[in-house]
């Protein structure tokens, strides 16, 4: 068993040192948040500046990363994390995840809306109990206004074709989609041991772990570019042709971008590992991005269960 050589003398942590310093990098993210949103908003409704106002958005946020990350690194080997910062962190990051699952719980709850009730509504097939809480008229509405409308999920017939055509198919579940939930769950398996590794001191199946678990994530990325790629030029089935499609990319791209972030994080532990800034009673910024890595695992359960398969 090789052990961590290169790790920082024992953890003392200090007394004194409750609150950081001042930093002005949440307003920088705020600000790239926003130019990134915006811009994406003019670029799917063909803004002339949308584009630049979203790499712009990006190219700030990933420099707070690197301004931020940078910050708490050096407050970390210089011993300026104390019990109470460590708490503090490790609430923060719970309540970053939270956040986060109410994010993703939104757009699902977009998607079971569309369909148990405004699907069933249009083609006059609603449920039984969403009769009973007097959520919808489906006979009517079918009846009048979309009569050769069929609500059937995957929606590949919209009710009004000419103006949204449908897509021709949607991504087979058991190729890419079940594939890339393999090799999710398989990263899960190699960052947590990873961990184990950093805990042990065996600073080889730390660094082969993490390695594992990034190569992974870009894999599944890959995929997923190829999987959208064969979804707008083969089967149709882009944002404009319907709900289906933008329920589909909407879930699937936001996920995608956490799963980008995630590599970046995963990256930038890495490095840390190389150069043995973590030991085995004191590495929370590992921990952190295995919690972030494990909840991206489990978003994408739900969304092969409900997008992908049923």
């Amino acid at each position: 068993m090789e052990m961590i050589k290169q790790a920082p003398k024992k953890y003392n942590p200090v007394n004194y040192y409750f609150i950081a310093d001042p930093s002005y990098w949440p307003i920088m993210g705020s600000i790239g948040i926003f130019c990134t949103v915006f811009g994406l908003v003019q670029v799917l409704h063909g803004g002339v500046f949308g584009p630049y106002l979203m790499l712009i958005g990006v190219a700030v946020l990933l420099a707070t990363m690197f301004g931020w990350f940078g910050a708490v690194i050096n407050e970390s080997l210089k011993g300026l994390h104390s019990h109470q910062m460590d708490r503090t962190y490790r609430w923060g990051m719970f309540w970053f995840i939270v956040s986060e699952i109410a994010l993703f719980t939104v757009f699902f709850l977009a998607l079971f809306y569309t369909r148990i009730f405004t699907v069933p509504t249009l083609g006059g097939t609603s449920f039984e109990f969403a009769k009973a809480l007097m959520m919808t008229k489906g006979e009517s509405t079918h009846h009048y206004l979309w009569p050769q409308f069929q609500a059937i999920w995957p929606l590949l017939k919209n009710p009004s074709p000419t103006l949204f055509s449908g897509p021709e198919a949607v991504i087979y579940t058991w190729q890419i989609p079940a594939l890339n939930t393999l090799l999710l769950l398989s990263s899960a398996v190699t960052v947590t041991w990873a961990h184990w590794g950093l805990k042990n001191g065996n600073r080889k199946q730390l660094i082969i772990g993490l390695m594992l678990t990034i190569l992974l994530g870009c894999i599944f990325e890959g995929f997923q570019a190829h999987e959208y790629i064969e979804a707008y030029t083969e089967l149709n089935l882009t944002l404009a042709s319907g709900i289906y499609g933008t329920t589909f990319f909407t879930l699937t791209g936001l996920h995608a971008m956490h799963v980008s972030i995630g590599i970046i994080m995963l990256t930038i532990i890495l490095i840390r590992c190389l150069k043995g800034h973590f030991l085995p009673e004191h590495h929370f910024a590992f921990e952190a991005v295995s919690w972030y890595w494990h909840f991206v695992d489990v978003v994408w359960l739900f969304l092969f269960v409900f997008v992908y398969w049923f």
